[in-house]
Order: C-alpha cells, then structure tokens, then sequence
C-alpha cells in the first residue's frame, strides 16, 4: 500500500486520498460457461491490482501504471468512446483502456454527473500476471470501480461493478467477455469459491479450505501469453449462441445434461457442423461438472473432484480447442506424477492451468511439471499455490 501511495505522490505531486485493492482469479471448474449463462466456480487469488486515486474537478481522467511502458495517460471523461467508434479503447490502445472503459461505462450508465463528472487520478501496482489467464484485465477494472464509487459516493454493490465492468470490456474495449472475471475479482471471499449462476447472478460462498484437508491447488502459468482480443474468444461465443439460436432458446443453458445427445442429434438434422456440435457438448457437459463439483464439496468429499478438474480440461482441448501443447503437457505430467486431477483454467489459448495434488505431493508434481516444460523445449513454468482470497476493497 505505502508502495503504490509513494507511486502515486512521485507522480502525481500529491498524496492519493485512498487506496484500493481488486484480485485476480482461477478458475476452478466451468470455462466458457458464463456468457452462455451458465455455471462457474472461480476463487480470488491473493495477487492484486492496486489503485491509489484521488478525484479531480475539471473533467480530466489520468492513468498510470507503474508496470507499464509510458507516462501518464491522459483522457477528457466527455470525450471517451468505445473501441467499436474509433475511440480511446481503439485508438490509445493498450493498458489503458480499461480504465478509461470503466469511466466510460459510468457514464454512460448517468453515473457520472455533477462533482462526479469531474474524473480522477489514478495510479496502479499489480502483482496479478498479465497473460496468463488469471484476470489481470478485470482486476484493473473492478479496482478502479471500485476506487470510483467509493471517492464519489455512488454506492456500487459488488455485483453492480461487475456488470459495469463486463459492460466495459464488452463494449468499449471489445472483447466480448463473460461475467466470470469481474464477479470473482468483485464478490469472492477469503476461504472459499464462488458457485455463480451466470444467468441471474445469485450465487454462493463455498468453503474451500485445502490446507485444511492436506491438499493444495497449484497455478501453473506456462507463461505462453493469450490475447483474447484476437478473434478465437469471440468465434467460440458466436459459435454458441447460432446453436442456441438454432434450438430456439436464449442461451445454451437451456439445453439439459439428460437431453444433450438428442440436441447434438437435432442440430446435426438442422445442418448445424460438427465443429459448433463439439462446441455446445462442452458447454453442456462444463455445467454438469460444475454440479458435480458442488455436490463433492458440499459432502466433503473435495478429493473427488481431481478427476472432474481432469474431465473438463479434457473437453476444453477436444470439443472447444481451446487448449495449447504447454497447457496439455501440465495436465498430462501433473496427472502422471500423482496429482488428483488437473485442467487449464481461463479463457484457453494460452495462459495456466491449476493442478490438484496432496500436500505431500506438491513440490514433486511441480518438479515434474517444471522438468517435462524443459525437456520439451519450453521456457519454465511459473508456479505457485492458489489461496482463496477475498475480493475488491479499500486498504
């Protein structure tokens, strides 16, 4: 915290009025689920972005990130547009414009009027990995949510700010991301998992105390970098949404687990190509193991859930390709060197995978991990445990 306020001072000239803190997240089992309003179980991660901020009167927005190339980036609240209009999500680029799409999505949504129009300062320090699949992106958001609603007063509930944020990324950035990122960085708790209906965001805290059991969950982030931006993210959310269309229901939640091989047999007679098949049969197996989660931690049987983990990387790499040769070669060392179960976690392409070992187990797995990652010629693998931490607040 005095890191982040000393950063702010040396480049602002003035102390910050507070700081803030928003996490980043794995995933534990439901990928690719959210945005076809489904299930998801991530959990916060203890690694944060932080924001030191102050409001300002004369409608300017300034940016900085002590992690990032450049200065000060500076914006007229009035004069932010999205990515989709030419806008400073498009032509500024970069790191920024999630911060500037937050503001922008404010208000847009009238929450930016009077004093509140007036922008901000901001300054920010992330310990979140960029590229890796663990959020870096919605951290940056929710914490400058966050940090805003507080300094102006405007009330925001968790959840509020991670629809805000969604909305942000949406549309002024231009990845059409689901609610999953935002909600976790926002709502998770110190100690558990979120178990969240992306449909009408209810959702519940479920213990997830590993330690407790023996038993850790490792991040391994294979430090191939994934750019969701790039057109493969948006092709697998079109994808799904022309079956839902084809089957003639909102979303691909709709579709039940008891029903899906008759389903996959009626889009076939519709014409619809193997390809967008394979894509509905993960979207509808990914929410019967997020229920089998659920139902193995609720009757404290969290061992059990290793080959679930196992099962849904699986579907991840077959049916929605969207897995990578570092990404598969975790799960297949980890598994073979005795962990419970493992899978790629995050949008997919790129990015880590979490691993389910004993906590006998743990420094062995990561061993085999790291030295499969040299023998096939990749760069190593960064590996830590994942602590269910708490979710966006002020320090």
């Amino acid at each position: 915290m005095s890191d982040v306020s000393a950063g702010f001072r040396e480049v602002y000239g003035t102390d910050p009025e507070g700081v803030w803190a928003a996490p980043g997240r794995v995933n534990l089992i439901g990928e690719h689920t959210d945005y076809n309003d489904g299930f998801v179980m991530p959990l916060a991660l203890p690694h944060t972005c932080l924001a030191a901020a102050s409001p300002r009167t004369d409608g300017v927005l300034r940016v900085h990130s002590g992690d990032a190339p450049g200065g000060v980036v500076e914006l007229r609240v009035q004069e932010l547009t999205p990515v989709a209009e030419g806008g400073a999500g498009g032509d500024r680029g970069g790191w920024a414009a999630y911060p500037a799409g937050v503001v922008w999505a404010l208000r847009e949504e009238g929450l930016l009027s009077g004093a509140a129009a007036g922008g901000a300062d901001l300054h920010y320090a992330s310990t979140v990995p960029t590229g890796a699949g663990l959020s870096s992106s919605a951290a940056l958001e929710v914490v400058t949510a966050t940090a805003l609603s507080e300094l102006y007063g405007l009330g925001l509930t968790p959840e509020r700010v991670a629809q805000l944020c969604q909305r942000a990324e949406n549309q002024f950035v231009g990845v059409p991301c689901g609610i999953m990122d935002q909600m976790a960085s926002a709502c998770c708790t110190e100690g558990h998992a979120l178990f969240l209906d992306a449909r009408d965001l209810t959702q519940r805290q479920v213990p997830f105390d590993l330690a407790a059991e023996g038993l850790r969950l490792l991040v391994v982030d294979t430090r191939v970098k994934h750019e969701l931006g790039d057109g493969a993210y948006a092709n697998r959310r079109a994808a799904c949404e022309s079956a839902a269309r084809a089957l003639g229901v909102p979303a691909l939640r709709e579709v039940e687990f008891a029903t899906l091989d008759a389903t996959l047999t009626t889009l076939a007679g519709l014409g619809v190509d193997d390809t967008v098949r394979r894509r509905v049969r993960h979207v509808v197996t990914e929410n019967q193991r997020v229920r089998e989660v659920i139902e193995l931690l609720d009757a404290g049987d969290t061992r059990s859930i290793g080959p679930v983990l196992t099962a849904g990387h699986a579907s991840c790499r077959d049916d929605f390709e969207i897995s990578c040769a570092e990404l598969d070669l975790v799960v297949e060392s980890g598994c073979a060197a005795g962990a419970l179960g493992a899978r790629m976690t995050g949008g997919g392409f790129g990015g880590s995978a979490i691993v389910l070992v004993e906590e006998a187990d743990a420094d062995a797995v990561a061993k085999a991990v790291t030295e499969s990652f040299a023998a096939a010629g990749h760069g190593a693998p960064r590996i830590f445990p994942a602590v269910p931490s708490e979710g966006a607040r002020r320090l």
